[in-house]
């Protein structure tokens, strides 16, 4: 996912109270990503004694990348089991998580400044 140009079609998404317009091959796909994000931004920030947004960012990819390492590492478990194109999906859907991740950050650290 990424900025969108004047000319794509974007979703405008609300992630921690702050404002982003994203775009992706899937927008329906990025609004329920955006939406876990912060679902679990707030659950950080419940369960911590921090205020800063970037902190609670931060708290969150952890616990994102985590849950994100588990997969990849039951998915290499799996490879022998899974067919190929299943297997391809899999990754597909990892990278456009480390991808909103990425987004995420970035627009993070543009607001936070």
């Amino acid at each position: 996912m990424t900025p969108p140009k004047p000319d794509t079609a974007y979703k405008t998404v609300h992630i921690y109270d702050q404002t982003y317009h994203l775009s992706g091959p899937d927008l329906v796909a990025v609004e329920r990503l955006a939406a876990l994000v912060d679902a679990r931004m707030r659950a950080v920030a419940a369960k911590g004694r921090t205020a800063d947004s970037l902190r609670v960012a931060v708290l969150a990819a952890l616990n994102l990348a985590d849950e994100l390492t588990r997969a990849n590492e039951r998915l290499h478990a799996l490879e022998g089991t899974a067919d190929v194109a299943e297997s391809a999906e899999i990754r597909a859907r990892t990278a456009n998580l480390t991808g909103l991740l990425d987004q995420i950050f970035e627009e993070d650290r543009k607001t936070s400044s």
